[in-house]
């Protein structure tokens, strides 16, 4: 039975657990532009829109949309990334790395991954510039969020961004206290967990009664598996003006820096070997340095060893250090700073103007071991002839010789600095029809460096940032050991036409638009690339002959074909359609059908990936931009104790990139795959039983086919025809019961997610898990103290084994590839997918008080 055919059982289902409604106006969108715009929505519902829990409020837009408040993030646990407070919501999945989300997650929104779902804050696109990324543990602290908005599968008109073709994410922070007032909020909790949080609203201040908050907050806690820690420290500000009735200013900024030791991910016959605790190593073996003899900190001095099924788990062996958690780590600084204007200009007329800044300093971490007559080290005179070489080398471990391997720490640290703005220029024609003109601008910097540091005596890193800010590795000629080097611009101008019409005493909405991103990569790169590859020789070395093709040799690497130092860009454009009508068929009753089109260009570090065509120049990745076309009819049914709604949905996914290692050619390389089908249905429900009881739940079922199969090279496919997307699963299912009295909160949620792929051709999945977690406060006003509450979460409070993020792979078995030359079997080698682990029961208590 298809996922689809079961809808009848998933109405039934939903039908019995319905859920939290309030007194709440609807989910602002994205910009100010955009809130503007949906001014009169709030006016038209805001009578009728009810609820207690902030899990779900009433919809009026056209698309289909889901909301959390403030009240609802107020329960979850402290310091929690918005991304798992948004996993009960239908269509969205997120598997979150730890209990408390500092080590990120994994995000799949109608089967898109998180770099094909726009995420912004306040209208400021936090997705990376080079890959679309998302981090969802650099997000805004909780206590700082007013709401977060999904629009499952279609945009916002004036969306900024390159790369949304499955939906957006919008979070909105919160305005200032018109009064002032003290947050302070301190946590404890399961592996060793401590947060403390302080905030100060300035209340009204001044002549023109400017209001303004500052806060901060830091946590830290230990891995629930393996060595290291986790340690996070954000810093949220905002100042709002409000000029007359209609016009205001303001301005936000936003600090996270987040220091944290990564999890391992293992594959399912690691996981069977060495068991859930499994994880980096502690230790970190080094090789003492002797004068006169070699030493090799990648060497295996253990052959074998039945406890471990590799020398790199076997902390006796220099090799281990690959593995050990003082390298493997994730360091960030992010911030931003996010201004926000409206204008009237004339009667009717409205100009809003949204300015952006954007600071990204991170890394993955990483370790290479390096020969001390590495090529790079010995700088541009390297000879081997009877004169003799001019350098010979470079000590790296002070042992008096140039006969060593040294481990040195090797991150690709990445750089960004962004501008923007947002603007929209707004036109109330009369009561009944507005007409808006948006305009996006979108500068991004991207600095990719990759400079080498030297160790302590523990094995850490002298700096988390490698050589950018800490001591460089030095060649014999001055030049620094670097392992990559280029400069990076994404640029977007994009402009976008609304029409908004209210039609039959406003029972009908009627949403026109267009929107035109006019998108720019410019590539710098700074190093020499292999021929037909992404790898890089990053050297001062001298070539030592220019080709016909100019192509160049080093003697150090044969015959093997550089690229000299390139610069190129890419340009991609669209123009895509966003339109949406809804129908009051009678009180409380509507439906609403939507259209949209998305648009994701080819990413950064691919089109790095280079050739040198037959005509002597320098090609990078042939990809086009993947395309959506997204239909939406739902169903809303909204009272005053009850809410409800219903969507049918599918999507054409067109010209889908795939960017996988080709073992046959060597790197890793972008190509339009072809198409992928997606349909589905999502539903939430809500229904308040009685005096201090709501109950909430969702569901959401997906089907997806890949067209056609993949193209692995010139001469193979992949058999992927017909198969299902990775990491996707077909159902969820997501329930909320809370019940309220004389100050106390009871909270119990879970999620149901079926079974996921985890490889391109299906053969191997992830198997289904559910988990429940539980939420108790209790507010202090009924024993006379004012704004003081105690809370207690328990996360996967049944201490559910399950797989969480998984890393997948093309295929995890040897399967038989079909040669499009002669039409024989060409066998190809699996490569296993990686999972990370759930995370077991937690349990965190909070105290929050406000004065």
């Amino acid at each position: 039975m298809s996922n689809i055919s079961r809808l009848s059982t998933g109405v039934a289902l939903a039908a019995l657990s319905m859920g939290l409604m309030g007194w709440s106006a609807p989910a602002q969108a994205q910009s100010t532009g955009s809130q503007q715009v949906e001014e009169e929505v709030i006016v038209v519902i805001a009578a009728r829109n009810r609820s207690t829990g902030g899990l779900i409020i009433n919809e009026k837009v056209a698309k289909t949309r889901s909301t959390i408040t403030a009240e609802y993030l107020a329960i979850q646990p402290s310091g929690q990334t918005v991304f798992q407070s948004l996993n009960l919501v239908p269509g969205l999945n997120f598997t979150n790395s730890d209990p408390y989300g500092s080590s990120g997650g994994n995000v799949r929104l109608r089967g898109f991954d998180g770099s094909r779902i726009s995420l912004t804050v306040d209208g400021i696109p936090l997705n990376d510039t080079g890959n679309y990324a998302i981090y969802t543990n650099q997000q805004l602290d909780p206590e700082f969020i007013a709401k977060a908005t999904i629009n499952t599968g279609t945009t916002e008109v004036d969306s900024p961004s390159a790369s949304a073709t499955g939906g957006t994410i919008n979070v909105l922070m919160r305005k200032p206290d018109n009064t002032f007032g003290l947050r302070v909020s301190v946590s404890t909790g399961s592996y060793a967990y401590g947060r403390g949080l302080l905030s100060v609203d300035t209340g009204k201040l001044g002549p023109w009664d400017t209001t303004a908050f500052v806060g901060g907050s830091y946590q830290k806690y230990s891995k629930f598996k393996g060595p290291g820690e986790l340690e996070k420290q954000q810093y949220n500000a905002r100042m709002y003006q409000k000029l007359n009735e209609t016009d205001f200013l303001s301005v936000s900024f936003h600090y996270n820096e987040n220091r944290n030791a990564f999890y391992r991910n293992a594959t399912l016959a690691q996981w069977a070997f060495y068991g859930p605790k499994f994880d980096n190593l502690e230790t970190c073996t080094r090789v003492k340095p002797v004068a006169g003899t070699a030493q090799n900190d990648g060497q295996t001095i253990v052959a074998s060893n039945p406890d471990f099924s590799s020398s790199s788990d076997n902390p006796a062996n220099p090799a281990s250090c690959t593995n050990f958690y003082g390298l493997r780590i994730n360091p960030s600084n992010t911030g931003n700073i996010r201004g926000s204007s409206s204008f009237q200009l004339a009667h009717g007329l409205r100009l809003t103007v949204d300015p952006t800044y954007q600071y990204v300093l991170a890394n993955g971490g990483g370790t290479t071991v390096i020969s001390e007559t590495d090529r790079r080290l010995r700088g541009p005179g390297l000879v081997t002839t009877g004169a003799g070489a001019i350098s010979s080398g470079v000590d790296l471990n002070g042992d008096g010789d140039v006969l060593d391997s040294v481990r040195l720490y090797t991150p690709n640290t990445t750089n960004t600095n962004r501008l923007g703005v947002n603007a929209s220029l707004i036109w109330d024609m009369n009561e009944a029809h507005r007409l808006r003109f948006a305009y996006t601008f979108d500068y991004g910097r991207h600095r990719q460096t990759g400079e080498f540091t030297q160790l302590d005596a523990t094995g850490k890193p002298l700096d988390v940032f490698g050589g950018r800010n800490g001591p460089k590795v030095f060649g014999a000629d001055g030049s620094f050991l670097r392992g990559r080097d280029r400069y990076s611009i994404a640029q977007l101008n994009q402009i976008a036409l609304d029409y908004r019409g209210y039609f039959f005493d406003d029972k009908l909405t009627v949403n026109l638009g267009v929107r035109a991103p006019f998108f720019e990569r410019q590539l710098d790169q700074r190093c020499y690339t292999l021929n037909g590859s992404s790898t890089v020789l990053c050297t001062t070395e001298t070539p030592n002959a220019t080709l016909a093709n100019q192509n160049v040799t080093f003697a150090s690497t044969g015959t093997s074909q550089y690229i000299a130092p390139f610069k190129t860009k890419r340009n991609y454009d669209a123009v895509l359609p966003n339109m949406g009508a809804s129908y009051e068929i009678f009180e409380g009753n509507s439906v609403y059908v939507s259209y949209a089109e998305g648009f994701s260009a080819p990413r950064t570090d691919n089109l790095y990936t280079v050739v040198r065509a037959t005509d002597n120049t320098v090609i990078s990745s042939p990809a086009v931009p993947e395309t959506t076309k997204t239909f939406d009819i739902g169903y809303r049914y909204q009272k005053q104790h009850i809410t409800a709604s219903l969507a049918f949905w599918t999507t054409m996914y067109n010209d889908r990139i795939v960017s996988s290692f080709d073992p046959d050619l060597g790197f890793n390389v972008d190509r339009n795959v072809g198409n992928v089908d997606l349909r589905g249905i999502d539903l939430e429900l809500g229904y308040q039983l009685g005096q201090g009881l709501t109950i909430y739940s969702s569901a959401s079922f997906i089907e997806s086919e890949i067209k056609r199969d993949v193209p692995l090279s010139a001469t193979t496919l992949l058999p992927t025809a017909g198969k299902k997307l990775v990491e996707t699963p077909d159902s969820t299912y997501g329930v909320r019961l809370q019940y309220s009295v004389d100050g106390l909160i009871l909270g119990i949620q879970g999620k149901y997610v079926s079974s996921r792929y985890s490889t391109d051709v299906n053969d191997e999945e992830s198997p289904a898990y559910t988990v429940a977690d539980v939420d108790l406060s209790y507010d202090f006003e009924q024993l006379g103290i004012k704004n003081t509450v105690i809370q207690l979460n328990f996360i996967n409070l049944f201490g559910e084994d399950y797989l969480g993020n998984i890393s997948s792979t093309t295929n995890a078995k040897t399967i038989a590839n079909v040669s499009t030359v002669t039409g024989t079997i060409v066998p190809r080698a699996g490569l296993a997918p990686t999972y990370s682990l759930g995370a077991p029961r937690t349990v965190q208590l909070s105290l929050k008080t406000k004065f």
